[in-house]
Parts: structure tokens; C-alpha cells; sequence
């Protein structure tokens, strides 16, 4: 049984679908926090924290776990900045409790959600595995800290993980069953989709002034259910003696922030009104990952590599929730 923490969640929830699709039991711990209870389709869910071990060991004891894959953080960037604490507790403190019943239990392979913010300022594009990290923010900085214990974890105790840095994920389920529901909202792709339902006037444009050909930030967007294949094959890689790793997780190619405006235009058929503003600080000009470590040695291909065919599957979700 594959218990997972932050599955209901964006991410987390797509990965329980697809896990129960392929067979797998699963149990879901989530505290709701950011979570949907309706996104839990699948497998067992119980509530709980990641901050109360006495919830932690209860549900380990009540079910066979034999692996964990772990999605429960915070992700605002910028309220990281404004309130680390709040992020240090949850993403780092929490998730020690989680490693410390894992020992207890013997639960020896887990599947950890990371981020390509422990790059922090890319010195080179492609962002492989080798280059440097040094994150900017808490955020990252809380990430890359859980990397680094989870390395000692591996080389003192008999303990086997998988660290998987994503790059932007994006899009939906392509059954509209579960999608990408933020509150707030800040991606880019749902924001732009929010215009285009008529949920929202405009969409703020972060800079226009930069060394890219248009001028716009460009990003490297990663379909849901890409990363979803991405976990379990990194769990099936565990469970067959694959050694303590980390992998980026992208589509290894660019979109500026005007060209996803282009193509949501194009899949919705509608006119997306933009605002120009002030660049945001710590938003470096490009961000675009290579998996093709992923590639080798995990046997992962990206099954949604064009951007209008991640927009296709967001917007049937969208449609759904507007």
C-alpha cells in the first residue's frame, strides 16, 4: 500500500489516480489545508497533519505501508519571503516527523516532491542535475534542506528515496475528474484561463523588459500526468534496487509568458486582456530543465510535449469548475 502525503492536492491527486488505475492501493493524508476531500476518488483517505506524529504513526500502524510519496508543503514563493517560519515548520520541521515513523516502521522507500527553486538564479540552460544549488528564497531553501537530510538518511540507515525537481507544472486529468484548483490562484496557465471564462478582467504581465525574444519570462511547462508517470516510475525504479537519486522534471523546452497567452487564445477561441507591469523581484529571465537523466535511467518520456495540448486539457477542467 502507497501512502501519500499531500494527495489531495494538484499533484498529489492526479499521482492517487493514476497509482489506482495501475493497480496500486493507496492511502491519502491530508490536512486539507490547500487539499480538496472531493479530489480523493480513490483509494482511503484520512485527515491528519504532518505536524501531529501521534496521526503520523496511527495511520502507519493501521495500514501496510511499504512506500511513501510526499507532496505536503507550502508553495507560495513570496509568502515564503514574508513568513519563513511558517514554511521552515511545515515543508521542513513536519516533514522530519514523517522520516522519524518511517524508521519506526521500516518504511524504507519514498518518492519526495522537490523543485527546481533549489537551482535558485540559473548559471546555465539547460538546468541539468549537476548544476549548483543555491536557492533564493525559504521556499527553496526549505526544499533543498529535506534533499540534504535525505541524503544523510540514506547513507546512515537502510533508507531509499527518490528526489524529483519539477520544473512548472501544469494542465489537468484529461477525464476532468480532478484539476489544478489554487486558493489563491497564481499560475500562469489557470490565470489566463480565468480570463478567458470571463472569471477575471485581466492578466498581469511580470515584465517585458527582458533578455528574451519577446521580452516575456519563458518557462518550462510540465503536464500533471507526465509528473504522475514520472512518480510511479520512480517508486517501480526504488522497488527494484534503484539506488538513492534525484531527477528534474520537465519538458526541456521554453514558453514566454506572451506565447502562453498566444496558445490559451488559440485553444479557447477568446481574447485574453493583459496588463504590463513591474518585473517581480527573483524571477530570473529563464527557466527551462533537462530530464534527460529522467530519460536514461528512469525510462520517463513526457506524453504532452506542445503547450496546446496542456491547455487543451486544463481548459476542459476549467469549463467544468467556472
Amino acid at each position: 500500500m502507497i501512502l501519500i502525503v499531500g494527495g489531495a492536492g494538484y499533484i498529489g491527486a492526479h499521482i492517487n489516480k493514476m497509482l489506482n488505475n495501475q493497480g496500486y492501493e493507496t492511502v491519502v493524508f491530508d490536512n486539507l489545508s490547500f487539499g480538496h476531500d472531493d479530489f480523493v476518488k480513490w483509494g482511503i483517505f484520512e485527515q491528519g497533519d504532518l505536524g501531529d506524529i501521534k496521526k503520523i504513526r496511527e495511520v502507519f500502524k493501521k495500514y501496510p505501508i511499504h512506500a511513501v510519496m510526499h507532496f505536503a508543503a507550502f508553495t507560495y514563493v513570496g509568502e515564503s519571503v514574508e513568513d519563513p517560519q511558517k514554511y521552515y515548520l511545515n515543508n521542513l520541521r513536519n516533514t522530519l516527523n514523517l522520516l522519524q515513523v518511517m524508521l519506526e516502521e521500516e518504511v524504507t522507500n519514498l518518492v519526495f516532491s522537490s523543485t527546481c527553486a533549489t537551482y535558485g538564479t540559473p548559471q546555465d540552460i539547460p538546468i541539468t542535475e549537476k548544476h549548483p544549488q543555491k536557492p533564493i528564497n525559504p521556499y527553496g531553501k526549505g526544499k533543498f534542506m529535506v534533499e540534504q537530510i535525505l541524503e544523510d538518511y540514506s547513507r546512515a540507515y537502510k533508507f531509499n528515496y527518490v528526489s524529483l525537481r519539477y520544473f512548472n507544472a501544469a494542465g489537468a486529468d484529461p477525464d476532468a475528474e480532478i484539476g489544478e484548483l489554487h486558493q489563491p490562484e497564481t499560475h500562469l496557465i489557470p490565470l489566463a484561463l480565468d480570463v478567458a471564462a470571463g472569471k477575471r478582467e485581466d492578466l498581469s504581465i511580470f515584465g517585458t523588459d527582458y533578455p528574451t525574444p519577446d521580452g516575456t519570462c519563458i518557462r518550462d511547462y510540465i503536464h500533471v500526468m507526465d509528473l504522475a508517470d514520472a512518480h510511479i516510475k520512480a517508486l517501480e525504479y526504488l522497488k527494484k534496487g534503484g539506488k538513492s537519486d534525484v531527477f528534474n522534471l520537465g519538458n526541456g523546452q521554453g514558453f514566454s509568458v506572451r506565447e502562453v497567452i498566444e496558445s490559451t487564445e488559440k485553444v479557447t477561441g477568446r481574447n485574453i486582456k493583459v496588463k504590463e507591469t513591474e518585473r517581480r523581484p527573483g524571477d530570473p529571465p529563464v527557466l527551462v530543465g533537462s530530464s534527460s537523466k529522467a530519460q536514461n535511467i528512469l525510462d520517463w518520456r513526457p506524453s504532452y510535449p506542445d503547450l496546446e495540448s496542456i491547455i487543451k486539457t486544463a481548459w476542459k477542467w476549467h469549463l467544468k469548475i467556472i
